[in-house]
């Protein structure tokens, strides 16, 4: 008898225990803490940005198109990326540039960038070299843009005929390791561009004409920003913009702009708002830029000015 209860006392601890013991066991499962969520990409990419804006050269990440015909006339080494379509980039480009047409070539290819060397890019007019420009520098690398593109620049330039030739040009291997994260944006950014259904925003720029339409109407879903300088706005603007001069620090007055509205940003000819309107977007903020800015002489016809459309002061 007395072995039998204690052979019944041993199995009911023993049960007892292994209760114990499961029960710790799901009570960890239950109130174990969650693995640490992997830090925002938007973390890297914001700070990237805002650095880019706060350390604005005079050269504004620009050369003059003259400037740049004649350091491709003294050899000067540097790399030059022609973002045009492939049909024009075969009828003739500068020698030695390669050819990323506009749009996702530009973010498949940034491995294959120097770093050791300044990167010269010329699209047609200006303005989106100035986008592909902001968001090379945002990479890590150093990147400028020629002032007024192929066609309003470097075409009219005297003696360009010595620089130019048909035979294509390739990138080399991969060489630059590119931070995750802003290699993920960039992708976004650059595909993007073949999401934009809407013709009337395509590139994120926007025309002169669509742009007085949507004033006229009277419509609320954009905000515009004109990032010329305090004494030319004051001088004269478009009807409802706002200003934030374009500078170092100009990040700083961004948090001003309304994330519910589509923000068309405009400057003089249209590069420096390129570069803000890349910024902008990969901020979070649906920005476009006014086709040829405000428009001078230089740009004609291009341009709100220059189209005959009224200011205001």
């Amino acid at each position: 008898m007395w072995k039998k209860l204690k052979g019944v006392k041993v199995l009911s601890m023993v049960l007892v225990a292994v209760m114990i013991f499961g029960l710790a066991g799901c009570g960890t499962q239950t109130t174990e803490a969650p693995a640490p969520a992997p830090a925002e990409d938007s973390n890297v990419v914001a700070d990237a940005v805002n650095a880019y804006f706060a350390n604005i050269p005079d050269n504004n990440r620009k050369i003059k198109q003259a400037d740049f015909v004649e350091k491709v006339k003294a050899g000067e080494d540097m790399f030059v990326l022609d973002i045009r379509q492939p049909d024009v980039y075969g009828e003739g480009h500068i020698k030695g540039a390669v050819n990323a047409p506009w749009g996702t070539a530009i973010s498949e290819n940034l491995d294959k960038l120097p770093t050791d060397k300044t990167i010269m890019v010329y699209c047609y007019s200006g303005q989106t070299a100035g986008q592909a420009v902001a968001t090379l520098n945002m990479a890590g690398f150093d990147a400028r843009s020629v002032n007024l593109g192929w066609n309003l620049g470097i075409s009219k330039v005297e003696g360009l005929e010595d620089v130019l030739e048909t035979t294509p040009n390739n990138f080399g291997e991969a060489k630059t390791e590119i931070a995750p994260e802003i290699q993920a944006a960039l992708d976004e950014y650059y595909a993007g561009l073949a999401d934009v259904k809407d013709t009337t925003f395509k590139n994120y720029k926007i025309g002169e004409a669509k742009l007085k339409e949507l004033i006229d109407a009277k419509d609320d879903s954009i905000v515009i920003l004109s990032i010329r300088s305090a004494e030319d706005f004051a001088k004269g603007h478009i009807e409802g913009a706002i200003n934030i001069p374009w500078g170092s620090g100009m990040e700083q007055k961004f948090d001003t702009l309304p994330t519910d509205k589509k923000v068309v940003v405009y400057c003089y000819t249209g590069q420096t708002a390129g570069q803000t309107v890349a910024g902008l977007k990969l901020l979070g903020y649906d920005a476009v830029s006014l086709n040829g800015g405000m428009g001078m002489e230089a740009n004609a016809p291009k341009g709100w000015t220059n189209q005959g459309l009224e200011v205001v002061q």
